[in-house]
């Protein structure tokens, strides 16, 4: 590790202290390629657990959506197949009604549909075609376009609609996606292989205090086969890295990477932007987009900057409730700025 790190790898080690994770892997790059990895801490709490490194897998969570869905989207809407504007209901036949008429693909990616932000679908349902009646049979929360409300059902209808437009199925999608934009060998996929099974970090327990290990956390995605348009990628930091470095040099960046009009939103299409409460700390420029998983992940970039920031970490291990990840966010940021500067 650089020593120019040093500050990046205290903060980590402050946190694992605090039990906030055991461990935690932050890639640092450009467009041209990464520049330092930090790894820090295990991948359990218990005596003579493996210790993190560069190529540790975690369960990537929502990154899934900006990794995944939105990146999907961009060759999709490129390709003419659908488009930003498209109604929903032409590819989404069920989503009916007079509140639903105008709601558009952009508006799902933006967060701004009027659908609420979670459901626990996977409580009674299995299966996308019950997902998708249940999504569309939803109360509408808001009326669309006049607030945003971050929505893991809405990014399952984009996942949904994706696979009409292309005629092909999610998981079968992404994956000719990464082989042929990032590369065959970067690890980064739905579900996990046996391969990587030893150096997955795991998510939290199961009920009877079962560890969980490559399975994934998110229960509406397990509920969906493990593949879904919000939730389900897995991948190193280093795999990670090759997304960002994607999206740095994608001429659509600046498409979707524009904040929505929506008011009060901070959203922009798929990602979220900069603002001085955001994960990514104090010191990113206004340009910046990023995206947080709920089990303890995040990836910055910011073009004005030609900078990513990979950040992965098992948070929920061995249960949901550890406190401190945000902090944590924002200081590793910030010190990884102030390193570049």
């Amino acid at each position: 590790m650089a020593s120019d790190y040093a500050t990046v790898a205290t903060v980590l080690d402050h946190a694992i202290e605090r039990r906030v994770f055991p461990g935690a892997v932050v890639e640092i790059g450009r467009s041209r390629g990464p520049m330092a990895t930090v790894a820090r801490g295990f991948l359990t709490y218990g005596e003579g657990a493996r210790a993190v490194d560069h190529r540790t897998v975690y369960d990537l969570a929502s990154l899934t959506k900006v990794l995944a869905t939105t990146a999907l989207m961009v060759g999709a809407v490129g390709s003419g197949r659908l488009h930003l504007n498209d109604r929903v209901q032409q590819w989404i036949p069920l989503w009916q009604g007079e509140q639903r008429q105008g709601v558009t693909i952009r508006d799902l990616l933006e967060h701004c549909s009027g659908l609420p932000g979670h459901r626990p679908y996977w409580q009674r349902l299995r299966g996308p075609a019950s997902f998708e009646s249940a999504i569309c049979e939803e109360p509408i929360d808001y009326p669309p376009r006049t607030q945003s409300v971050y929505s893991d059902p809405g990014f399952m209808l984009l996942g949904f609609a994706l696979q009409r437009a292309t005629a092909a199925p999610l998981g079968q999608l992404f994956e000719a996606f990464r082989s042929r934009e990032l590369g065959p060998d970067v690890e980064l996929a739905f579900r996990t292989s046996a391969a990587w099974r030893e150096r997955t970090a795991p998510t939290e327990d199961g009920p009877g205090g079962e560890e969980r290990r490559g399975a994934v956390h998110d229960e509406n995605c397990a509920a969906l086969d493990g593949i879904a348009g919000h939730a389900g990628l897995f991948g190193t930091a280093a795999a990670v890295g090759a997304g960002a470095r994607w999206w740095l040099t994608s001429p659509d960046l600046p498409i979707f990477a524009r904040k929505s009009t929506t008011p009060g939103s901070s959203r922009a299409l798929g990602w979220d932007t900069m603002l001085p409460t955001s994960s990514c700390g104090t010191r990113l420029s206004g340009q910046a987009i990023g995206h947080t998983g709920f089990t303890g992940t995040s990836l910055w970039i910011d073009p004005a900057r030609d900078l990513y920031v990979v950040f992965l970490s098992n948070r929920v291990h061995p249960t949901r409730s550890g406190e401190g990840i945000q902090e944590v966010r924002r200081a590793v940021h910030d010190a990884v700025v102030d390193a570049v500067a």
